[in-house]
C-alpha cells in the first residue's frame, strides 16, 4: 500500500497490521480507516494467513479519531466508504466481517476509536501505563463504532456505563480487572507477547479455530439456543478435512499436528 498510514507485514502464518501515524498520536483519519480495512481485508481473503495481529507504531496506540475530517460523513449518517475486498475495521457489519481471529497490543494512550477497534478483536494485550478513553460525550457526540454494544458485553452493564457516560480514563489495570484486555505487560512487551499468542493461534486447525469463532460470534448474537443448534452440523464437514485426520494421526502419533487449512 504505497503511503499508507497502515503498514502490513507477514510472518509465517499471522498477518502484522501497524496503525503507522506516530507523529500524529496515530489519530486516525478517512485515509487511515480505509487502509485499515483494506489490511483486514487481506487477512480474511488470504488463505495463508491464520491470525491477525493489530498493533501501533510510536509511544502511543491512537489519540482517537481525527474528528473534523469525519464530520461529514457523520453528518450524513454513514461511515466512511471503504474499498473492494476492504472489511469493517470495527465488525458492526455481519455481513462483512474477519472470519479470522486477531489479537492486539496496545500502549500509551487508547481513545474512542481505539477502544472500539480493542472491541473488535479476540485477545487484547495492554503494557502497563496505558490510558484508555471512551471520551465522545466529552466532544459532544456518542460512540457509533460499537462501544455502546460491545463495551456492554464484555464488561457489564455498571462498569460500561461507569466510563461511557463520565467519560473518565482508566489504566491497564482496570482495563484487566474489568475484563477489556486479557494481560497486562512490562511496557515495551506488549507487541511481543500479543505476537507469541498469535503464533500459538496460528498453529492450531485453521478450520477448528475459525468454526470455534465462528460459534462463539453466534452465541453472542443469536443466543445460547442458536449456537448449539448448529455446533454438530458445522463439525460434519470438518470431520471430512484433511486437517481431521492429521489432528487424529499427531494425537496417535505423540507429536504436534502439522495442519494445513483444509
Amino acid at each position: 500500500m504505497s503511503e499508507s498510514k497502515i503498514s502490513v507485514e507477514t510472518q509465517g502464518h499471522v498477518l502484522l497490521i501497524g496503525l503507522n501515524r506516530a507523529e500524529k498520536r496515530n489519530a486516525f483519519d478517512l485515509q487511515m480507516y480505509s487502509d485499515l480495512g483494506a489490511a483486514y481485508g487481506e487477512l480474511n481473503s488470504n488463505p495463508e494467513l491464520r491470525c491477525g495481529l493489530l498493533y501501533a507504531a510510536g509511544d502511543h496506540f491512537t489519540g482517537g479519531l481525527d474528528l473534523p475530517k469525519w464530520a461529514p460523513a457523520f453528518s450524513q449518517g454513514r461511515f466512511p466508504d471503504l474499498p473492494a475486498g476492504a472489511v469493517d475495521p470495527l465488525g458492526a457489519d455481519e455481513n462483512n466481517r474477519l472470519r479470522k481471529p486477531l489479537v492486539m497490543a496496545v500502549q500509551g494512550i487508547c481513545f474512542t476509536i481505539g477502544i472500539e477497534l480493542l472491541l473488535a478483536t479476540d485477545i487484547r494485550v495492554a503494557a502497563q501505563g496505558t490510558r484508555f478513553g471512551q471520551i465522545e460525550v466529552k466532544r459532544g457526540i456518542y460512540p457509533v463504532g460499537g462501544a455502546t454494544v460491545r463495551f456492554l458485553q464484555e464488561v457489564g452493564w455498571g462498569n460500561a456505563m461507569r466510563y461511557l457516560l463520565t467519560a473518565d480514563e482508566f489504566g491497564a489495570e482496570e482495563a484487566y480487572r474489568i475484563g477489556l484486555v486479557q494481560e497486562v505487560v512490562e511496557h515495551g512487551k506488549q507487541f511481543e507477547r500479543a505476537l507469541a499468542i498469535a503464533e500459538t493461534v496460528a498453529k492450531q486447525s485453521p478450520l477448528g479455530v475459525q468454526a470455534s469463532l465462528a460459534s462463539a460470534r453466534i452465541a453472542r448474537i443469536d443466543g445460547d439456543k442458536a449456537a448449539f443448534a448448529r455446533l454438530l452440523p458445522d463439525l460434519m464437514p470438518i470431520m471430512k478435512s484433511d486437517d481431521a485426520q492429521e489432528g487424529v494421526q499427531a494425537f496417535i502419533e505423540r507429536r504436534e499436528a502439522r495442519f494445513k487449512g483444509r
